[in-house]
């Protein structure tokens, strides 16, 4: 009864929006913050161009932004600093932001429809108890709204997940408008790959080629390496650029050791994407097909955001992701430079092979590193289960 009713809460918001009128092609946004110095710029960027499209100087904790664009509702991100940013829907109306009682992330918009039913379902995610049941409740969500821009941009991001067959009910069911969508457009580019779903740790690779920088066709399955890391970026990503540092570390410290990178870029401008390797001295291997979020490789592994990154072992099965600097470093040293592979199981006197392909995992799901399933092992608490065909060992507490 209760989801009915508050599917039946949005239907009823979005009945009021298609009635209010979209001719003009400004919106403005009237701002509270606290806590920021006088002269602090915010930037406004729209996150389908990955361009800043304003930016606004803050005086005693208030500002105001009239920004023009094409098409609304839009959803755009307004940064306080590199890692701290609010995403918003915006509408051609006059809205206010009000962080002067919260954090900058968790501001307050009013004016937008269409932001108020986006942080309505994203409070409704916060209430259910299982990803499942998320799942569930964004395809409800998806099949009862196929005009709104929300259903288009969150089936953008779902559809890797709800698989090609059902992605595609829900898209034939869209508005001209919302099919005609960038988001629209990411749906259809995803559709047309024809796979059957996006591969998970445990399974295989799914094979793409793509040209480097100069203009040459290169295979992921072409590398050679007992690990193969998967590097989504582009040159415009704030994270990714900071990040790079310590790549470069790890890279460095492991790339004799049978340890390879394949980073894929979602930039557009070939010139920005060259450079960003030149000035990082990024020294592995690259490739783009300059799609930008439509990059063919991260729809094929439902990239959303970026940084990400997806590990590979010699055997071509998926290990890891979003193995980031600390940890990527630990997984490798403890994979490519640990000499111990074997455990005894305490009071069984069993050894146990630690294989350096097998993907560890708690009763709950969650992946354990090698070192850490050597040592549940050595406590005697623990016994192991192996799935050989999908060379996943899980830990399971003894009773």
């Amino acid at each position: 009864m209760k989801k009915h009713f508050v599917i039946n809460l949005f239907l009823i918001l979005l009945i009021t929006y298609s009635c209010i009128g979209q001719n003009d092609s400004k919106f403005s946004i009237n701002g509270k913050t606290k806590d920021l110095d006088n002269g602090t710029i915010l930037l406004l960027q729209n996150p389908l161009s990955n361009k800043f499209i304003d930016s606004v100087k803050v005086t005693e904790n208030t500002f105001v932004l009239n920004t023009q664009l094409t098409d609304f509702p839009a959803q755009l991100i307004l940064w306080r600093d590199s890692s701290t940013a609010k995403i918003l829907w915006v509408e051609n109306k006059n809205m206010t932001f009000d962080s002067s009682t919260s954090s900058f992330d968790n501001a307050v918009i009013t004016g937008s429809i269409t932001d108020s039913l986006a942080t309505s379902l994203k409070n409704k995610f916060k209430e259910l108890k299982s990803y499942e049941e998320i799942v569930l409740y964004e395809l409800e969500f998806i099949k009862n709204n196929p005009n709104n821009i929300l259903s288009a941009h969150n089936l953008s991001i779902m559809a890797k997940v709800f698989g090609q067959e059902e992605s595609s009910k829900l898209f034939n069911k869209f508005s001209i408008q919302n099919k005609q969508s960038e988001y629209g457009k990411m749906v259809s580019d995803f559709l047309d790959l024809q796979i059957s779903k996006t591969p998970q740790i445990g399974e295989k690779y799914i094979d793409f080629s793509m040209d480097n920088e100069k203009g040459e066709p290169k295979k992921l399955s072409e590398i050679n390496a007992k690990y193969i890391l998967i590097e989504f970026w582009a040159s415009w990503c704030i994270p990714c650029r900071e990040e790079n540092p310590e790549l470069i570390r790890v890279y460095n410290k492991f790339k004799t050791s049978d340890f390879e990178i394949f980073a894929v870029s979602l930039d557009e401008n070939k010139e920005n994407w060259i450079k960003a390797i030149e000035k990082d001295n990024l020294n592995w291997k690259h490739v783009s097909d300059l799609k930008g979020r439509n990059n063919k490789a991260s729809l094929i592994y439902a990239v959303n955001s970026i940084p990400d990154n997806i590990l590979i072992d010699k055997n071509g099965v998926i290990i890891a992701r979003n193995l980031r600097s600390d940890k990527l470093d630990k997984f490798l040293s403890e994979s490519l430079l640990s000499k111990t592979n074997t455990i005894k199981i305490t009071d069984s006197g069993k050894h146990v092979r630690i294989s350096d392909s097998i993907i560890w995992k708690d009763e709950k799901g969650n992946i354990l590193t090698n070192l850490e399933a050597k040592e549940l092992l050595k406590s005697g608490n623990y016994i192991p289960d192996f799935d050989e065909k999908k060379n996943i060992g899980v830990l399971k507490k003894r009773i």
